[in-house]
């Protein structure tokens, strides 16, 4: 939800609700009234006069009315005018105008933010950030999108699994709507750069600890962007010519990477695995007492150590670590079994 949504959500919620107390207590006064003015009503009697004055339905009233009921009748008669007026320009703004469906959900779309933790943010809803977006939540990531354009947010709003909220992703107060501080990545991708650069410097600023993934347009704004605080820059222009080079000089090989990585072959994925719990039964042994190949048929291709460095092809002879990051190929079968091998010795 936007600034301005949650600003007008809030404006009409107050004024229904000043609304219906104006209604309740015209009631109460005029329910006392008329009993104190007339002796011969009773509470019930009072009550139903009370209503049927102020709905203007006109029925006879239930006992004869003394000069001083029907100057209180006269004056609560004008009173509910105002109060009847007061209501149905509130729900008129509410309903016959769109304004309640589209605020109750945006509001729904808030409360959800505020309770989430682990999720992504995603800074503009472009290309790039789209793509970026659907495939985060085809990895079953939790994704809130920040873009100031309305054209923008109805497309996500038409996403049932994206979250969002409309405003200035630069600024502080709009990052906070979004939960920073317990987000575990941003994506700024922003066609300018030196917004980027400013999200990159508030982010990093309430949070820490988050990883920041920019979009660059420019080569020269690499390093100012780094220096802002993100982790990554990519340049999809870069890529882009890269990639079609690639394909004309390796076109078979580029088809193929293309394919584990977006399109997975026969349910075959590139995966991630952490040997954080790693079983006692593999400290200090090589990945060759593993017998990854045989025991669950994935194959370990690469492998992240604990200095930070990328090993391609690794040794069979390297000795395990509980801070390695393992990259490993196959499908979901053999991931799970590679999984439980680890984590077990199983």
């Amino acid at each position: 939800m936007s600034l301005k949504g949650r600003r007008v959500w809030e404006e009409n919620v107050r004024a229904l609700s000043i609304a219906l107390i104006l209604m309740f207590v015209a009631i109460a006064i005029g329910t006392i009234g008329f009993m104190q003015i007339n002796g011969a009503y009773g509470f019930i009697d009072a009550l139903y006069m009370t209503v049927i004055t102020i709905s203007t339905v006109g029925f006879k009233e239930v006992h004869d009315l003394t000069d001083n009921g029907k100057l209180f009748t006269i004056f609560l008669i004008l009173t509910s005018f105002g109060i009847f007026g007061y209501i149905a320009s509130a729900v008129t703004r509410f309903i016959l105008d769109g304004v309640f469906r589209r605020n109750l959900k945006d509001y729904r779309v808030a409360r959800k933010i505020e309770k989430l933790g682990n999720h992504v943010i995603v800074c503009g809803f472009g290309r790039n950030g789209r793509q970026a977006s659907l495939e985060l939540v085809e990895h079953g990531e939790q994704v809130v999108v920040i873009d100031s354009k309305e054209s923008s947010i109805d497309k996500i709003r038409l996403i049932p699994d994206l979250l969002f909220i409309q405003g200035d992703a630069t600024l502080e107060e709009v990052l906070t709507l979004a939960n920073i501080t317990k987000a575990k990545a941003l994506i700024t991708a922003i066609p300018d750069d030196a917004a980027n650069v400013y999200v990159c410097l508030t982010a990093r600023e309430l949070n820490p600890d988050i990883r920041i993934i920019s979009r660059s347009s420019k080569m020269q704004s690499d390093n100012k962007l780094k220096r802002a605080g993100a982790d990554n820059v990519i340049m999809p222009d870069l890529l882009g010519g890269q990639q079609m080079a690639k394909l004309v000089a390796q076109p078979d090989v580029i088809e193929f990477v293309d394919k584990i990585l977006l399109q997975s072959i026969k349910g075959v994925n590139l995966m991630e695995v952490s040997c954080s719990e790693l079983a006692d039964c593999f400290v200090g042994k090589s990945i060759l007492d593993l017998n990854v190949r045989n025991v669950s048929g994935a194959n370990i291709i690469g492998l992240k150590d604990n200095d930070g460095n990328y090993i391609y092809n690794p040794s069979p002879n390297i000795i395990l670590d509980q801070k390695f990051q393992l990259f490993v190929l196959g499908d979901s079968g053999q991931l799970e079994r590679l999984h439980r091998l680890l984590n077990s010795g199983e």
